[in-house]
């Protein structure tokens, strides 16, 4: 199975990336987590990706998207992988059966 799409770049024990990290969870998204530095000042890698060094950062290579803050990451999730949007255990099981086929 390939690597997940979604990156989130975030701190441990920050209620602002956990709540991110919820809706990926509750969405059923598949992810990767990157810690990044406790140090505002020394979170380049955020600050490349987004322009700024804040988190939490999400990075979506299925989409293109590259955003910051909690509630319009929350927001992009719900509409792009919830109801709104494609249902993930549709997109899992295609990729399984394309994967078992070959």
């Amino acid at each position: 199975m390939s690597d997940p799409a979604i990156t989130v770049y975030r701190l441990q024990a920050c209620p602002f990336c956990e709540r991110v990290i919820r809706a990926l969870n509750d969405l059923g998204v598949p992810y990767r987590s990157r810690f990044v530095e406790a140090r505002h000042s020394r979170r380049d890698v955020v600050k490349r990706l987004t322009g700024a060094r804040t988190v939490p950062a999400l990075v979506d290579e299925s989409t293109g998207v590259t955003m910051s803050e909690s509630a319009n990451i929350v927001r992009y999730l719900e509409t792009t992988y919830g109801d709104g949007g494609r249902e993930p255990e549709r997109v899992t099981a295609r990729a399984e059966t394309e994967g078992a086929a070959e």
